[in-house]
């Protein structure tokens, strides 16, 4: 199409918001329009996510991503220079032709990222529309971080995970529910002053220092009486990525000091999870149990009526989707393009898990930023990870203005698990 070829294809290391570099990509078209993209990896990186390419060496602990750029410069950009950038599937066909093992997962999906953007900004289009079509109406479930888990309540966790969110889910529109988050971080950051001292930031997670609470169940029922306080019990619960992994000894089969000091073998991570859902008002587990444990997930999604999240689990694959599938393990795909490295395969995968009733449920944290609010439009997400307040709310509620009377806000049925369901 005339004006929409590709003609230059930047890359470069770049600083991220991780603490460690990423990898940012720049695609320029015919008729002056531009994409750029970042990729980054993740605070839990799950052992099935496609390689990246690193420098190794004593610089940036070997995470430094000049490599990742030489690619996208001597590799990448011949390849798709003069292709056109509205045909996805072309460009990312071409990069995977050369091969991902070659070109590294990151240099990928920065440069995919950055054609999708291109493509859309050539015709002329939202992004939302570029990626769904007239079908793009849909605001998902969003949520305000609360807490972290880092510290806590000894000196030895291995991440700052698990992470604790509020969602909004039973109201008529994103916007409604962007202000029910609002109300409620204020709540809940007023406590967290008179109770600890601290604060957390408008759209962040706090970190209690050590020895602040013994167990994580202290900070639930704080959530909980906020939610209730607020006068929004049912209509606002509680999601929190488990990360389990990072808690995990693959040797023993025992996950220690998650949520509290315990020591738990899988039946019994399953018995404090259920206990868990059935005291507080939790829809959301991300990671429940670690990543290879379809059979526990399985056990675990019968047992519960939420949403039940694989992130580490599925890692974005539709392989992995397709045995979780085979399982019955979860019953949602947490979206991180980075983790396949194309936008056409994240497509395949979506595809995969809407035609088996799986939710998708993107995620922003490996360098899509704001853009991962158009993709949830544009794929009609029913959930999103946090993103309901801040520069990710005003894109949502810009969308839900522009969409007008077609806005369709998911609400509690944008949730799975039965206790959702239509």
């Amino acid at each position: 199409m005339k004006g929409t070829t590709i003609t230059k294809v930047l890359g470069r290391q770049v600083y991220s918001d991780r603490g460690h570099p990423g990898i940012f990509a720049r695609v320029e078209t015919e008729n002056g329009a531009v994409g750029t993209a970042i990729c980054t990896a993740g605070v839990s990186v799950g052992t099935h996510e496609i390689p990246f390419a690193y420098d190794g060496g004593d610089k940036f602990f070997g995470l430094g991503t000049t490599k990742a750029a030489k690619a996208i410069d001597e590799l990448i950009a011949p390849a798709i220079t003069g292709l056109n950038s509205a045909d996805q599937q072309s460009v990312d066909q071409a990069m995977l032709d050369i091969g991902k093992d070659k070109l590294g997962g990151n240099a990928t999906a920065a440069v995919s990222a950055a054609t999708l953007k291109a493509g859309a900004a050539a015709l002329g289009i939202p992004l939302y529309r570029h990626i769904g079509g007239s079908r793009a109406i849909t605001l998902p479930v969003a949520g305000v971080g609360y807490f972290n888990g880092k510290r806590r309540y000894n000196e030895g966790p291995r991440t700052n995970k698990p992470s604790h969110s509020f969602l909004a889910y039973d109201f008529a529109t994103f916007e409604e529910a962007s202000y029910a988050l609002w109300e409620i971080n204020q709540a809940f950051s007023k406590i967290l002053r008179s109770k600890f001292g601290v604060m957390d930031s408008m759209m962040g997670f706090v970190d209690l220092p050590v020895g602040a609470i013994k167990s994580d169940e202290e900070m639930w029922k704080l959530a909980t009486e906020t939610i209730v306080n607020c006068g929004y019990e049912g209509k606002v619960g509680m999601q929190v990525d488990v990360a389990s992994d990072s808690y995990y000894d693959h040797k023993t089969g025992i996950y220690e000091g998650l949520f509290n000091a315990e020591k738990r073998d899988r039946d019994a991570q399953i018995e404090f999870l259920v206990d868990m859902v059935k005291k507080y008002p939790f829809i959301d587990l991300e990671d429940p149990l670690f990543e290879d444990d379809y059979e526990g997930t399985a056990i675990l999604t019968k047992k519960l009526d939420i949403q039940i999240v694989g992130d580490d689990l599925f890692t974005t694959n539709p392989g992995r989707v397709e045995e979780g599938i085979k399982a019955g393990a979860a019953n949602t795909v947490l979206l991180k393009v980075n983790q396949i490295g194309t936008i056409s395969e994240s497509l395949d995968m979506i595809q995969l898990a809407y035609e088996n009733d799986y939710g998708v449920m993107p995620c922003s944290s490996r360098g899509e930023g704001i853009d991962i609010v158009d993709y949830c439009v544009g794929i009609n997400a029913g959930t999103v990870r946090e993103s309901g307040l801040g520069m990710y709310g005003n894109r949502f509620i810009e969308i839900e203005k522009e969409l007008g009377k077609r806005a369709h806000f998911a609400g509690k049925h944008g949730l799975k698990g039965s206790r959702f369901a239509l």
